[in-house]
């Protein structure tokens, strides 16, 4: 038996947990603050009709019932979450137990670094694993979209361990997995911190209080020229950027190249016509009668910003590379969270 401990409650963490709990061997357990809303059995449901549903062993809000027993922590958590999470863990994690994060893109590694003793193999990915989204809490989630393959970054273990480990995630997700050379192809990507971003910033830039919209455009099937335009040059500086860091040559494809386009036009068209991405909306709020304004509260703002492209950002000024244009929509983007979103602790 297998002991996953799968650490909040999001639609990653739906998905996964009941995904893997469906099958034979591995025990696995919810770590969240709201346990009383948790069913002891979850429910998958595919975009093909497949049901995946297994029982959990755990649902608790008590880091001391679930870590010890654990043989791996995986957190699906925003990026404001993990600090907290990896204090709470801490007392209870040993050197045989791995943490990781589902998305590493939000400072996972490098909050890892201060929190967890060095001797704690960590490992997180550079993609999700699926499109997912919950559909009742605590109770089923429904699995949008499948990866050809993933690729994972571990750190603080041996290299037999590091291969073992992901010959687990292969069993447990059933496709390739590939171990990255560095943790910086993990932290370090050119997915939602610049894909989210561009898109926002080209939205909303000129955006001020009191304005309001008379429709709320799909994020992805409404995506613009300008929006690509955005997307591909702060890539590009993302790009130059990773030259002068410890990756392998296109470990973190450029978009063109992940996205099988040429041109500002033929990426608009790809993202455009994505099935698992038609039905995502912009972030906002309000309704056709009244209108509609940006929602600063949206995890396009709250996770995409402050920890996604603090990332990049901060690397770059660590290095003393200019990023000119990651730097604008950067900055924009943290003005109008200073100024708008309710802050978490």
């Amino acid at each position: 038996m297998r002991n996953v401990c799968i650490c909040g409650g999001g639609s990653l963490g739906h998905t996964i947990a009941g995904f893997v709990a469906s099958q034979d061997g591995y025990n696995v357990s919810i770590l969240t603050r709201q346990p009383n809303l948790w069913s002891q059995s979850l429910d998958v449901e595919d975009m093909e009709g497949r049901h995946y549903h297994g029982a959990l062993s755990c649902v608790t809000a008590s880091p001391s019932q679930v870590i010890p027993k654990a043989d791996v922590v995986l957190l699906c958590l925003p990026g404001y979450g993990i600090r907290a999470t990896l204090e709470q863990i801490k007392p209870y994690v040993s050197k045989s137990t791995f943490v990781g994060s589902v998305v590493s893109s939000t400072g996972f590694f490098f909050m890892a670094a201060e929190i967890l003793p060095s001797t704690v193999p960590v490992f997180g990915f550079q993609r999700v694993p699926f499109i997912a989204r919950t559909r009742e809490y605590g109770k089923s989630a429904y699995l949008l979209g499948y990866k050809s393959g993933l690729s994972v970054a571990i750190e603080n273990t041996t290299v037999e361990k590091k291969l073992k480990f992901i010959s687990l995630l292969e069993q447990v997700f059933h496709i390739p997995v590939k171990l990255l050379n560095s943790h910086y192809e993990a932290s370090l990507t050119n997915s939602n911190p610049l894909l989210h971003t561009s898109r926002i910033y080209t939205m909303w830039k000129d955006w001020k209080p009191g304005v309001r919209y008379v429709t709320r455009p799909q994020f992805y099937a409404d995506w613009t020229i300008e929006a690509s335009h955005y997307y591909i040059e702060m890539d590009r500086e993302f790009q130059a950027m990773l030259k002068l860091l410890p990756v392998t040559e296109n470990a973190i494809p450029n978009v063109l190249e992940y996205y099988e386009s040429h041109d500002e036009q033929s990426l608009r068209d790809k993202l455009a016509s994505i099935p698992a991405f038609k039905s995502i909306a912009s972030p906002m709020v309000g309704n056709t009668d009244e209108g509609f304004e940006p929602d600063f509260n949206s995890r396009y703002f709250t996770e995409d910003f402050p920890f996604g492209l603090h990332s990049i950002v901060k690397v770059a000024r660590d290095l003393r590379f200019a990023t000119p244009l990651i730097n604008e929509v950067y900055e924009w983007g943290m003005g109008m969270i200073e100024k708008y979103t309710v802050k978490h602790d």
